[in-house]
């Protein structure tokens, strides 16, 4: 697992988190959103220390999307878009007109409007991955953290959901920071990356990135290898 590292991370990006099964990325990311505490060191967010921010302060400042199964409900796709307004709901929990624009620009803006009478058991995984960041957007937070979003999604529904990713950072500023193996489409997409590898951790824009052959040595060579002029890996051939 990856040690010492030391970081910063500047507003308005989209930012993937990349490195091999087990190196730490999701450690990181649910350790940045207090899911877990910190194994060592500190997290600043807008220089205050993330152990300093009460639990209604850091619902307004982060939100998060993890890999967990949602626990089985009858909620609709509107209800469970909605309830990422709860840290700013009264204590009935009543929605406000304020709310409900902010929820039905989300729903147009990810371009869930046709799904938002379903129940979210009768999605499929791609149409679920945007539902579940709809959500996170409807909280309205500076900062959105995806725990491996495109993990169970095939490529067409993994582009849209990168692109999707991208389009939001550039419309509302926000700050959106992913982990995920596709590294082919972070090249492509991500404003900034931060690669783990076994040596050290790597940060920059793709094209420092590559500048520096930094994902020269991220996987087997005799499997793949990284092109530099395509920016992308290719499969050798045998």
């Amino acid at each position: 697992m990856a040690s010492n590292i030391d970081l910063s991370i500047e507003k308005g990006k989209l930012v993937t988190v990349l490195g091999k099964n087990g190196i730490g990325k999701s450690t990181l990311l649910r350790t940045v959103a207090k899911v877990q505490e910190p194994l060592n060191g500190s997290i600043f967010i807008n220089n205050k220390k993330l152990e300093s921010y009460s639990h209604q302060e850091l619902a307004t400042s982060l939100s998060m999307v993890l890999t967990e199964r949602l626990p089985e409900s009858q909620l609709t796709v509107f209800e469970l878009v909605a309830l990422g307004r709860q840290p700013y709901t009264n204590w009935i929990d009543k929605l406000s007109d304020a709310d409900l624009e902010k929820i039905n620009w989300v729903i147009d803006e990810t371009e869930i409007h046709h799904l938002k009478d379903k129940r979210f058991y009768e999605l499929s995984d791609g149409q679920l991955q945007r539902v579940l960041i709809a959500r996170a957007l409807a909280q309205d937070t500076e900062i959105i953290i995806l725990d491996e979003p495109t993990a169970h999604l095939d490529l067409h529904h993994t582009i849209k959901i990168f692109s999707l990713l991208k389009n939001l950072t550039e419309k509302t500023s926000k700050t959106i920071i992913m982990s995920s193996h596709e590294v082919n489409l972070s090249i492509k997409f991500a404003d900034e990356i931060i690669l783990f590898t076994d040596a050290k951790i790597n940060t920059g824009s793709p094209s420092e990135l590559i500048n520096n052959n930094s994902f020269d040595n991220l996987f087997p060579k005799e499997i793949v290898n990284f092109n530099r002029k395509l920016q992308q890996f290719i499969i050798n051939k045998k």
